[in-house]
Protein backbone atom coordinates (compact mmCIF):
# COMPACT_ATOMS: atom_id res chain seq x y z
CA UNK A 1 0.00 0.00 0.00
CA UNK A 2 1.75 3.27 -1.09
CA UNK A 3 0.01 6.76 -0.61
CA UNK A 4 1.00 9.10 -3.24
CA UNK A 5 0.94 12.89 -3.10
CA UNK A 6 -0.79 15.02 -5.66
CA UNK A 7 -2.49 12.21 -7.66
CA UNK A 8 -4.42 13.44 -10.62
CA UNK A 9 -8.06 12.29 -10.62
CA UNK A 10 -9.24 12.70 -14.03
CA UNK A 11 -8.85 8.89 -15.21
CA UNK A 12 -10.77 8.09 -11.78
CA UNK A 13 -13.86 10.06 -12.58
CA UNK A 14 -16.48 9.55 -15.79
CA UNK A 15 -16.81 13.14 -16.41
CA UNK A 16 -13.03 13.11 -17.03
CA UNK A 17 -12.52 16.45 -14.55
CA UNK A 18 -8.65 17.39 -13.90
CA UNK A 19 -8.90 17.35 -10.31
CA UNK A 20 -5.91 16.76 -8.02
CA UNK A 21 -6.13 14.62 -4.33
CA UNK A 22 -3.26 16.10 -2.01
CA UNK A 23 -2.99 11.97 -0.98
CA UNK A 24 -4.43 9.41 -2.65
CA UNK A 25 -4.21 5.03 -2.04
CA UNK A 26 -5.42 2.36 -3.23
CA UNK A 27 -6.97 -0.46 -1.72
CA UNK A 28 -6.69 -3.95 -3.12
CA UNK A 29 -6.86 -5.97 0.05
CA UNK A 30 -9.54 -5.78 3.13
CA UNK A 31 -6.97 -5.78 5.36
CA UNK A 32 -4.72 -2.90 4.16
CA UNK A 33 -7.90 -0.62 5.22
CA UNK A 34 -6.82 -1.63 8.73
CA UNK A 35 -3.32 -0.19 8.16
CA UNK A 36 -4.90 2.56 6.81
CA UNK A 37 -6.46 3.69 10.31
CA UNK A 38 -2.92 4.43 11.32
CA UNK A 39 -1.25 5.93 9.10
CA UNK A 40 -0.76 10.36 9.62
CA UNK A 41 -2.72 10.59 6.02
CA UNK A 42 -5.83 9.10 7.35
CA UNK A 43 -5.97 10.23 10.49
CA UNK A 44 -5.50 14.13 10.45
CA UNK A 45 -7.30 14.80 6.67
CA UNK A 46 -10.73 14.40 4.76
CA UNK A 47 -11.21 11.46 3.16
CA UNK A 48 -13.68 10.15 0.15
CA UNK A 49 -13.83 6.86 -1.60
CA UNK A 50 -13.84 6.68 -4.58
CA UNK A 51 -14.76 3.52 -6.84
CA UNK A 52 -15.61 3.75 -10.70
CA UNK A 53 -16.49 7.69 -10.43
CA UNK A 54 -19.56 7.50 -11.90
CA UNK A 55 -21.34 9.29 -10.08
CA UNK A 56 -19.57 12.17 -9.01
CA UNK A 57 -18.11 15.62 -9.95
CA UNK A 58 -15.34 17.49 -8.90
CA UNK A 59 -15.59 21.27 -8.55
CA UNK A 60 -11.94 21.93 -7.15
CA UNK A 61 -8.98 19.82 -6.05
CA UNK A 62 -9.44 17.54 -3.17
CA UNK A 63 -7.33 18.70 0.05
CA UNK A 64 -7.49 15.30 1.81
CA UNK A 65 -7.23 11.68 1.29
CA UNK A 66 -9.21 9.71 -1.83
CA UNK A 67 -9.37 6.04 -1.22
CA UNK A 68 -9.65 4.11 -4.19
CA UNK A 69 -11.93 0.91 -3.56
CA UNK A 70 -10.15 -1.91 -6.11
CA UNK A 71 -11.26 -4.57 -3.55
CA UNK A 72 -12.52 -7.71 -5.93
CA UNK A 73 -14.23 -11.35 -5.24
CA UNK A 74 -17.47 -13.00 -5.95
CA UNK A 75 -18.73 -16.09 -4.21
CA UNK A 76 -21.57 -18.05 -3.49
CA UNK A 77 -22.24 -18.36 0.43
CA UNK A 78 -25.14 -20.64 0.07
CA UNK A 79 -27.67 -22.15 -2.02
CA UNK A 80 -30.91 -24.19 -2.28
CA UNK A 81 -33.34 -25.06 -5.15
CA UNK A 82 -34.79 -21.61 -5.01
CA UNK A 83 -32.63 -19.08 -4.18
CA UNK A 84 -28.93 -18.19 -3.86
CA UNK A 85 -26.82 -15.99 -1.73
CA UNK A 86 -24.11 -13.85 -2.98
CA UNK A 87 -21.50 -12.15 -1.73
CA UNK A 88 -19.20 -9.41 -3.28
CA UNK A 89 -16.43 -6.85 -2.68
CA UNK A 90 -16.70 -3.39 -2.88
CA UNK A 91 -14.72 -2.46 -5.92
CA UNK A 92 -15.80 -4.89 -8.35
CA UNK A 93 -17.73 -3.99 -11.37
CA UNK A 94 -21.61 -3.40 -10.89
CA UNK A 95 -21.91 -4.92 -14.24
CA UNK A 96 -19.71 -8.08 -14.13
CA UNK A 97 -21.67 -8.83 -11.29
CA UNK A 98 -24.74 -8.66 -13.01
CA UNK A 99 -23.10 -11.18 -15.87
CA UNK A 100 -21.98 -13.82 -12.72
CA UNK A 101 -25.49 -13.81 -12.17
CA UNK A 102 -27.03 -13.69 -15.29
CA UNK A 103 -24.83 -16.31 -16.97
CA UNK A 104 -25.56 -18.91 -14.16
CA UNK A 105 -29.37 -18.47 -14.83
CA UNK A 106 -30.41 -16.10 -11.56
CA UNK A 107 -32.95 -13.56 -11.43
CA UNK A 108 -32.93 -10.50 -9.78
CA UNK A 109 -30.59 -7.84 -11.01
CA UNK A 110 -31.09 -8.61 -15.06
CA UNK A 111 -32.94 -5.00 -14.98
CA UNK A 112 -29.70 -3.18 -12.85
CA UNK A 113 -27.69 -3.94 -16.11
CA UNK A 114 -24.78 -1.88 -17.33
CA UNK A 115 -25.63 0.52 -14.12
CA UNK A 116 -21.80 2.47 -14.43
CA UNK A 117 -19.99 2.21 -11.30
CA UNK A 118 -18.64 -0.29 -8.64
CA UNK A 119 -20.51 -2.75 -6.24
CA UNK A 120 -19.68 -0.71 -3.05
CA UNK A 121 -21.31 2.42 -4.74
CA UNK A 122 -24.80 0.28 -5.26
CA UNK A 123 -25.78 0.57 -1.88
CA UNK A 124 -25.37 3.98 -1.35
CA UNK A 125 -28.03 5.88 -3.60
CA UNK A 126 -29.64 2.08 -4.25
CA UNK A 127 -29.25 1.49 -7.68
CA UNK A 128 -32.23 1.65 -9.93
CA UNK A 129 -33.22 1.06 -13.17
CA UNK A 130 -36.39 -0.23 -15.82
CA UNK A 131 -38.91 -1.00 -12.81
CA UNK A 132 -36.11 -2.47 -9.94
CA UNK A 133 -33.75 -1.77 -7.51
CA UNK A 134 -31.25 -3.12 -5.24
CA UNK A 135 -33.23 -2.76 -2.14
CA UNK A 136 -35.33 -5.94 -3.95
CA UNK A 137 -32.25 -7.83 -3.61
CA UNK A 138 -30.07 -6.76 -1.36
CA UNK A 139 -29.75 -8.61 2.24
CA UNK A 140 -26.91 -7.10 4.11
CA UNK A 141 -24.21 -4.86 3.51
CA UNK A 142 -20.49 -4.66 4.84
CA UNK A 143 -18.78 -1.22 5.95
CA UNK A 144 -16.15 -0.02 8.16
CA UNK A 145 -16.73 2.21 10.78
CA UNK A 146 -13.90 5.63 10.10
CA UNK A 147 -14.84 7.78 13.12
CA UNK A 148 -12.30 8.18 15.40
CA UNK A 149 -11.62 5.87 18.23
CA UNK A 150 -13.59 3.22 16.33
CA UNK A 151 -11.67 2.48 12.97
CA UNK A 152 -11.39 -1.09 13.58
CA UNK A 153 -14.97 -1.62 13.97
CA UNK A 154 -16.62 -3.50 11.12
CA UNK A 155 -20.52 -3.69 10.98
CA UNK A 156 -22.86 -5.78 9.32
CA UNK A 157 -26.01 -3.41 8.09
CA UNK A 158 -29.31 -5.41 6.95
CA UNK A 159 -31.26 -3.85 4.45
CA UNK A 160 -33.13 -2.25 7.16
CA UNK A 161 -30.74 -0.54 8.57
CA UNK A 162 -29.80 1.30 5.15
CA UNK A 163 -32.97 2.95 5.13
CA UNK A 164 -32.73 2.22 1.45
CA UNK A 165 -35.07 5.17 -0.50
CA UNK A 166 -35.44 6.36 -3.86
CA UNK A 167 -31.65 6.93 -4.78
CA UNK A 168 -30.94 7.72 -1.21
CA UNK A 169 -29.64 5.32 1.60
CA UNK A 170 -27.89 5.85 5.06
CA UNK A 171 -24.67 6.15 3.62
CA UNK A 172 -25.51 9.29 0.91
CA UNK A 173 -27.22 11.15 4.31
CA UNK A 174 -26.91 10.11 8.02
CA UNK A 175 -23.79 8.44 7.77
CA UNK A 176 -22.37 9.92 4.90
CA UNK A 177 -18.45 9.69 5.13
CA UNK A 178 -18.90 7.68 8.26
CA UNK A 179 -18.23 4.14 6.94
CA UNK A 180 -16.58 2.73 3.95
CA UNK A 181 -18.67 0.36 2.10
CA UNK A 182 -16.45 -3.09 1.45
CA UNK A 183 -18.73 -5.72 0.35
CA UNK A 184 -22.68 -6.45 -0.08
CA UNK A 185 -24.73 -9.30 -0.04
CA UNK A 186 -27.62 -10.10 -2.31
CA UNK A 187 -30.59 -12.93 -2.53
CA UNK A 188 -31.27 -13.87 -6.21
CA UNK A 189 -34.07 -16.36 -7.12
CA UNK A 190 -33.13 -19.73 -8.83
CA UNK A 191 -37.17 -19.47 -10.12
CA UNK A 192 -38.05 -17.41 -13.08
CA UNK A 193 -38.89 -13.90 -12.07
CA UNK A 194 -39.36 -11.44 -14.83
CA UNK A 195 -39.53 -7.47 -14.59
CA UNK A 196 -40.86 -7.00 -18.25
CA UNK A 197 -43.21 -4.41 -17.54
CA UNK A 198 -41.27 -1.14 -17.75
CA UNK A 199 -42.62 0.26 -20.81
CA UNK A 200 -39.13 1.18 -22.44
CA UNK A 201 -38.27 -2.87 -22.07
CA UNK A 202 -41.44 -3.64 -22.68
CA UNK A 203 -41.42 -2.25 -26.05
CA UNK A 204 -38.33 -3.02 -26.99
CA UNK A 205 -38.51 -6.98 -26.46
CA UNK A 206 -41.93 -6.58 -28.80
CA UNK A 207 -40.44 -4.66 -31.12
CA UNK A 208 -37.77 -7.48 -31.44
CA UNK A 209 -39.78 -10.22 -31.68
CA UNK A 210 -37.72 -11.29 -28.01
CA UNK A 211 -38.74 -14.05 -26.15
CA UNK A 212 -37.85 -14.26 -22.92
CA UNK A 213 -36.36 -17.42 -21.80
CA UNK A 214 -33.95 -16.68 -19.31
CA UNK A 215 -32.44 -13.73 -16.90
CA UNK A 216 -29.91 -12.90 -19.33
CA UNK A 217 -32.34 -12.16 -22.43
CA UNK A 218 -33.36 -8.72 -20.47
CA UNK A 219 -29.93 -8.62 -19.51
CA UNK A 220 -29.07 -8.33 -22.98
CA UNK A 221 -31.93 -6.00 -23.76
CA UNK A 222 -31.11 -3.66 -21.02
CA UNK A 223 -27.50 -3.07 -22.12
CA UNK A 224 -28.60 -2.47 -25.34
CA UNK A 225 -31.05 -0.04 -24.62
CA UNK A 226 -28.52 1.76 -22.20
CA UNK A 227 -26.10 1.74 -24.75
CA UNK A 228 -27.76 3.36 -27.49
CA UNK A 229 -29.55 6.09 -25.24
CA UNK A 230 -26.37 7.11 -22.90
CA UNK A 231 -23.38 8.35 -24.55
CA UNK A 232 -19.96 6.45 -23.68
CA UNK A 233 -17.93 8.25 -20.97
CA UNK A 234 -14.71 7.09 -22.86
CA UNK A 235 -16.02 9.18 -26.01
CA UNK A 236 -17.65 11.93 -24.18
CA UNK A 237 -17.51 12.89 -20.50
CA UNK A 238 -20.29 12.46 -18.53
CA UNK A 239 -21.86 10.69 -15.22
CA UNK A 240 -24.89 9.34 -16.61
CA UNK A 241 -28.35 10.39 -15.45
CA UNK A 242 -27.63 13.52 -12.98
CA UNK A 243 -31.03 14.36 -11.74
CA UNK A 244 -33.24 12.54 -9.37
CA UNK A 245 -36.50 12.66 -10.97
CA UNK A 246 -39.36 15.01 -9.62
CA UNK A 247 -42.37 13.26 -7.34
CA UNK A 248 -45.44 15.35 -6.92
CA UNK A 249 -48.27 15.19 -5.16
CA UNK A 250 -51.45 14.14 -7.28
CA UNK A 251 -52.80 17.57 -6.94
CA UNK A 252 -49.65 19.06 -8.52
CA UNK A 253 -49.78 16.69 -11.70
CA UNK A 254 -53.33 17.36 -11.87
CA UNK A 255 -52.35 21.27 -12.31
CA UNK A 256 -49.56 20.49 -14.74
CA UNK A 257 -52.00 18.23 -16.34
CA UNK A 258 -54.02 21.51 -17.41
CA UNK A 259 -51.06 23.42 -19.31
CA UNK A 260 -49.17 20.21 -20.26
CA UNK A 261 -51.79 17.19 -20.79
CA UNK A 262 -49.60 15.25 -22.15
CA UNK A 263 -46.96 14.96 -19.22
CA UNK A 264 -45.55 11.47 -18.40
CA UNK A 265 -45.79 10.10 -14.77
CA UNK A 266 -46.26 7.19 -13.42
CA UNK A 267 -48.56 6.94 -10.32
CA UNK A 268 -46.88 5.10 -7.32
CA UNK A 269 -48.91 4.21 -4.04
CA UNK A 270 -50.57 8.18 -4.68
CA UNK A 271 -46.70 9.20 -5.10
CA UNK A 272 -46.57 10.34 -8.39
CA UNK A 273 -43.10 10.52 -10.44
CA UNK A 274 -42.54 12.68 -13.54
CA UNK A 275 -38.83 11.86 -15.43
CA UNK A 276 -36.65 15.04 -14.68
CA UNK A 277 -35.81 14.87 -18.07
CA UNK A 278 -39.41 16.07 -19.72
CA UNK A 279 -38.66 19.37 -17.33
CA UNK A 280 -34.97 20.01 -18.78
CA UNK A 281 -36.48 19.04 -22.34
CA UNK A 282 -39.49 21.81 -21.57
CA UNK A 283 -37.11 24.50 -20.66
CA UNK A 284 -35.62 24.30 -23.77
CA UNK A 285 -31.85 22.35 -22.59
CA UNK A 286 -32.20 18.95 -24.26
CA UNK A 287 -28.87 19.34 -26.92
CA UNK A 288 -27.95 22.64 -25.78
CA UNK A 289 -23.94 23.54 -25.25
CA UNK A 290 -22.22 26.13 -23.76
CA UNK A 291 -18.69 26.30 -24.42
CA UNK A 292 -17.21 23.13 -23.09
CA UNK A 293 -20.52 21.19 -21.42
CA UNK A 294 -23.71 20.75 -22.50
CA UNK A 295 -26.67 18.63 -22.34
CA UNK A 296 -26.43 15.24 -24.54
CA UNK A 297 -28.63 15.78 -27.68
CA UNK A 298 -30.52 12.62 -27.05
CA UNK A 299 -31.00 12.18 -23.47
CA UNK A 300 -31.88 15.23 -21.08
CA UNK A 301 -30.80 13.99 -18.07
CA UNK A 302 -26.99 13.47 -19.17
CA UNK A 303 -24.87 16.20 -18.68
CA UNK A 304 -21.45 16.12 -20.71
CA UNK A 305 -17.84 17.38 -20.98
CA UNK A 306 -17.26 17.83 -24.54
CA UNK A 307 -13.69 18.09 -23.38
CA UNK A 308 -11.65 19.73 -21.50
CA UNK A 309 -14.18 21.23 -19.11
CA UNK A 310 -13.80 22.36 -15.02
CA UNK A 311 -16.09 21.16 -13.08
CA UNK A 312 -17.08 24.38 -11.28
CA UNK A 313 -18.20 24.76 -15.61
CA UNK A 314 -20.63 22.38 -15.20
CA UNK A 315 -21.87 23.09 -11.58
CA UNK A 316 -22.82 26.35 -13.54
CA UNK A 317 -24.85 24.60 -16.02
CA UNK A 318 -26.26 22.45 -13.29
CA UNK A 319 -27.71 25.25 -11.15
CA UNK A 320 -28.69 27.14 -14.14
CA UNK A 321 -30.50 24.12 -15.26
CA UNK A 322 -32.76 23.84 -11.52
CA UNK A 323 -33.20 27.61 -11.50
CA UNK A 324 -35.36 27.32 -14.88
CA UNK A 325 -36.85 24.36 -13.66
CA UNK A 326 -38.01 26.25 -10.83
CA UNK A 327 -38.79 29.63 -12.22
CA UNK A 328 -41.06 27.79 -15.23
CA UNK A 329 -42.18 25.20 -13.09
CA UNK A 330 -41.83 25.89 -9.05
CA UNK A 331 -39.99 22.39 -8.31
CA UNK A 332 -36.93 21.89 -7.13
CA UNK A 333 -34.27 19.56 -9.56
CA UNK A 334 -32.49 17.22 -7.20
CA UNK A 335 -28.35 16.35 -8.55
CA UNK A 336 -28.22 12.43 -8.31
CA UNK A 337 -24.66 12.98 -8.33
CA UNK A 338 -22.73 13.53 -5.69
CA UNK A 339 -20.67 16.99 -5.89
CA UNK A 340 -17.47 17.63 -4.42
CA UNK A 341 -16.71 21.31 -3.61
Amino acid sequence: MKIRRNYNLAKLNTFGISANARFFVELNKEVDLRELFNVPEFKNNQKLFLGGGSNVLFTKDFDGLVVLNKLKGIEILKEDSKSVVIRCMGGEIWHDLVIFATERGYWGIENLSFIPGTVGAAPMQNIGAYGAELANVLTNVEAYNLENGKENEKKIFNKEECELGYRDSIFKNRLKGKYFITAITITLSKIENKNITYKILQEYLEKNKIEVKNSKDISDAVTFIRKTKLPDPIIIGNAGSFFKNVFVELATLEKLQKTYPEIPHFNEEGIVKIPAGWFIEQCGWKGKRIENVGVHEKHALVLVNYGGATGKEILVLVNKIIADIKEKFDLELTPEVNLIS
